[in-house]
């Protein structure tokens, strides 16, 4: 496979054992949900929760492709049924809920089931009294395709994150390459400790979205994951190999 960022040829077996990470340059690949899950919990220690919930087509959109049916090809393409996947598990033996987006559906864009499980998933971990991780990579962030009822997840999902800060829960957010649009506008960035990946897109408009709308040129590196740390919209940036162990540590040290 070929890097997109130092554009050398890797065999892709030694980037998938080093976490889909460039040995060259340490550029960070896409990575699907379901590989996150295995990198950062123990093994076999991961229970999914809310796994029959599936997207509708209530606005009957149509673009290039009708909804419902672009809905099912990503489905077929993906194996998942919408773009996140949330439930219990352990890091280093430590019980956390976990909640990833996945890019490969729709961008990882949030329609009303993302916004549910997410929602679902911050409650459960209100009741059992649980650090909560939510790892972002939503390039598309609020989906076009169900409107207003992608819109408003925005402020369910930071309304149950409210609710579990006022609990005294833990809320670590990490972000990944992209987390854009109405995700970074919300959820993504309310983290009580937000981390990010090297190199990680992250913003809501982007720069050619920007320039197009109010002519404005953005300062280099605009938008990366080193910029906000520079700018304080980001707590630390960890490696992926480094990340699950730094999260350990994360709530050890908040948990006492």
């Amino acid at each position: 496979m070929r890097c997109p960022q130092c554009k050398a040829t890797v065999f892709r077996k030694e980037a998938e054992t080093r976490f889909n990470v460039c040995p060259e340059c340490r550029h960070h690949f896409y990575l699907p949900a379901r590989g996150r899950i295995k990198q950062l919990l123990d093994e076999e220690s991961f229970e999914e929760w809310f796994t029959d919930i599936r997207p509708k087509d209530p606005l009957e959109f149509n673009d290039r492709v009708v909804y419902s049916q672009r809905l099912k090809a990503e489905q077929a393409k993906t194996g998942m049924l919408d773009a996140a996947v949330v439930g219990r598990g352990y890091i280093r033996g430590r019980a956390v809920v976990l909640a990833v987006t996945d890019f490969a559906f729709m961008a990882g864009s949030m329609g009303s089931v993302v916004g549910e499980k997410l929602t679902r998933a911050t409650e459960e971990a209100t009741r059992l009294a649980l650090p909560l991780i939510i790892v972002s990579g939503s390039g598309g962030g609020a989906r076009m395709q169900e409107g207003i009822l992608s819109l408003m997840q925005m402020a369910k999902v930071s309304a149950a994150l409210a609710r579990y800060d006022k609990a005294g829960g833990l809320y670590v957010s990490i972000l990944t390459n992209p987390t854009m649009g109405g995700v970074a506008a919300s959820f993504a960035l309310q983290g009580d400790i937000t981390l990010a990946e090297p190199g990680a897109l992250v913003g809501f408009a982007g720069k050619r979205t920007i320039w197009n709308t109010v002519r404005i040129e953005l300062p280099d590196g605009f938008q990366t994951s080193e910029f906000l740390l520079k700018h304080g919209f980001v707590d630390r940036i960890i490696p992926r190999p480094d990340l699950r162990m730094e999260l350990a540590r994360i709530i050890d040290y908040c948990e006492r």
